[in-house]
């Protein structure tokens, strides 16, 4: 069944044309009401009870939901086109806004992936740690609702009270996330509370403690990197009285089941980390803010209670190893080209892509009402992580039709995997996209209002499928054409790999190691060939290679030649002197045979000096029948029969 649309102009703040957004979406509309949240209630009523009624307002989604749970009808859809298009300087004319509008609208009728979960129990077992003077208070707060043990961690007189336990020490370490912390405290000392007089025992190092919930009061360093984005561990400075309710108050809320995303998905064997404990790529491990990701022999391990899901890893992954899952990768490319193949239908022209989180989101409702709110060509994505939005992103929006991409970052955000993504998407198509430092709606306005030298559109929009590399490509091919060879940043994921041809020595120790199997060999002639498109430029053949014979250059060749294997070094092949067979690397044969023939003790007579140019067969066959031969062994028994029993017998 049809979608209906039900239209409020917000007492008449926003331009609205329910007929040219019914023709652009294919979507009825409701006549345009402008009170649908105080006055025209029952016209909301009335709505609700229409099948599949697409409410576009979403700040009152709340009072949209209660009328619809008092007459006993579902809660219905919303859909924001007020705040990301109506309320814009650019709204003059209500058909300037259609295509923007329509994008949106079609955007909002995708249905994505369920994320992945995993349910966390915490029994509300909480540790709390800091000075006496805030420790001692906030036990008294949460002794009712949690089970709490307080480690002093400063010298005090054990309480009185038994509505919790506490400890003294100084805590060294902690381990693990919500409903699973270990905790490590050194000069540990417990509380006698027998006797009269209730005293400290000696202290000890070492001691253990396991708690779901963790609340640190100490001040100074945190125990974790990136802690606000460890879930289960609250922190606040002891001197500030309302970040201490605010500790107190979160801390109370944290006993139940709880579900924890599993942000991202994992594929060891293309996880080109390492190979023969000789490292490789590190790009994740170099940017996870928490900790999560840690070597496991040849590839990573990712500890999803640790996961805050930021996402700068699988846009960093050149192998798609490590891939976004809350919501999966391809449901962001399938939004980006949703929302430019509805604005370019709609006969929208120029349009721009704002890349948001939910502060950005926030921004855009302020700049809204406050200021300018967004032009009529910008469209907003609001995603989960901002990181997520990566170069292969940027290139399949340019690919789809959009002039630009800016990105907004938020607190969450790591600055430095976004500028270093947008470095990439611009080496490949220039002016793709920007960061927008805005902390305030105005800044917003301004940089978004100001006049920008834009990249030209594609010519055809396209709309690539597959893995990031390939969308990737095939989005820069539809930017540049099939023969670019484009220079990239260092640290690119594409890339050539240059061999020293006088250092080489075709041992092929890389294309034993090469995860992607981006160089291979050839089993009938000594040569090293290359596939530049699977090249990852993950170090493992640099790395690996005794003479040091390997660089690499940066670039995304994009012309037919990187799909086809070249030869980076071949050599002319040795004829085994006693078959004639090939084998080998004719230079290192001979300068094996210059090197040890005569000069060293199992290849000082001829003969032996000879099996050097053989193959393996007729050195093997060699060795077998030369004299005092290493594989000769004593003389075989005779084989005993009957007639030896039966004469043994007979004799006796």
């Amino acid at each position: 069944m049809s979608k209906r649309l039900i239209l409020c102009d917000c007492s008449g703040s926003q331009p609205l044309d329910p007929k040219a957004l019914s023709d652009a979406t294919g979507f009825a509309c409701s006549k345009v009401h402008s009170a649908l949240c105080s006055t025209e209630l029952d016209a909301a009523a009335t709505a609700l009870g229409t099948a599949d009624a697409v409410f576009c307002c979403t700040q009152e989604s709340r009072l949209f939901a209660e009328l619809a749970a008092e007459i006993g009808v579902e809660a219905p859809a919303v859909l924001d086109l007020r705040d990301r298009a109506g309320w814009s300087q650019d709204a003059t004319n209500p058909a300037d806004l259609i295509p923007k509008m329509s994008a949106l609208v079609a955007e909002s009728q995708l249905t994505g992936t369920a994320a992945k979960t995993l349910d966390v129990v915490s029994e509300g077992i909480c540790l709390i740690a800091g000075p006496a003077e805030v420790a001692l208070h906030a036990a008294e707060k949460l002794q009712d609702i949690l089970s709490v043990t307080v480690l002093l961690t400063t010298p005090a007189e054990p309480p009185l009270g038994r509505g919790f336990d506490c400890i003294q020490g100084s805590l060294r370490s902690a381990r693990g996330a919500l409903g699973g912390f270990v905790v490590t405290v050194d000069a540990l000392q417990q509380l006698d509370v027998t006797g009269r007089r209730w005293s400290w025992t000696p202290p000890r190092d070492g001691g253990q403690s396991a708690c779901d919930i963790l609340l640190d009061l100490r001040g100074g360093t945190p125990l974790f990197p990136a802690p606000e984005k460890r879930e289960g561990y609250l922190r606040a400075d002891p001197k500030s009285a309302p970040a201490l309710a605010d500790a107190i108050l979160a801390a109370s809320q944290l006993v139940g089941t709880f579900e924890k995303p599993l942000y991202v998905k994992t594929e060891p064997l293309l996880c080109a980390h390492s190979r023969a404990r000789q490292t490789g790529c590190t790009r994740c491990l170099d940017v996870c803010p928490t900790g999560a990701i840690t070597p496991d022999g040849d590839h990573v391990r990712i500890d999803p209670m640790i996961c805050a899901g930021c996402g700068a890893c699988a846009s960093l992954c050149p192998s798609a190893a490590i891939t976004y899952d809350a919501p999966a990768a391809d449901d962001l490319f399938r939004r980006i080209q949703t929302l430019a193949k509805a604005y370019l239908a709609a006969g929208g022209q120029g349009p721009r892509l704002l890349a948001v989180d939910a502060h950005g989101g926030d921004m855009i409702r302020l700049a809204a009402r406050f200021d300018r709110g967004l032009p009529a060509a910008v469209i907003p994505l609001e995603v989960e992580a901002l990181n997520t939005v990566g170069h292969a992103e940027i290139l399949a929006a340019r690919a789809a039709g959009f002039l630009e991409v800016a990105v907004l970052p938020g607190p969450r955000t790591d600055l430095a995997v976004q500028e270093r993504e947008i470095q990439l998407a611009n080496a490949i198509s220039p002016g793709a996209a920007r960061l927008i430092d805005a902390a305030e709606p105005e800044a917003l306005c301004d940089a978004l209002y100001a006049p920008q030298d834009m990249a030209s559109a594609v010519a055809t929009p396209q709309r690539p499928m597959g893995t990031r590399r390939q969308i990737t490509r095939q989005a820069a091919l539809a930017l540049n054409g099939p023969e670019a060879r484009l220079p990239l940043p260092a640290g690119a994921p594409y890339g050539a790999v240059l061999v020293n041809q006088e250092a080489c020595s075709l041992c092929l120790s890389c294309v034993s190691l090469c995860p992607s199997g981006a160089l291979v060999d050839n089993p009938d002639l000594p040569q090293l060939r290359f596939q530049e498109d699977a090249c990852l430029q993950c170090g493992l053949c640099a790395n690996i290679c005794p003479e040091d014979a390997i660089t690499y250059a940066p670039r995304l060749n994009l012309s037919p030649s990187a799909l086809d294997q070249v030869v980076l070094h071949e050599e002319e092949p040795f004829a085994c002197v006693e078959c004639g067979t090939l084998f080998g690397v004719k230079s290192t044969v001979e300068k094996i045979t210059e090197k040890l023939a005569g000069k060293h003790a199992m290849f000082a007579n001829p003969d032996a000096a000879r099996m050097i140019q053989m193959c393996d067969d007729c050195r093997v066959n060699a060795q077998f029948h030369q004299k005092n031969s290493p594989f000769a062994g004593a003389e075989r028994p005779r084989v005993r029969t009957t007639e030896d029993y039966l004469s043994k017998r007979r004799d006796h």
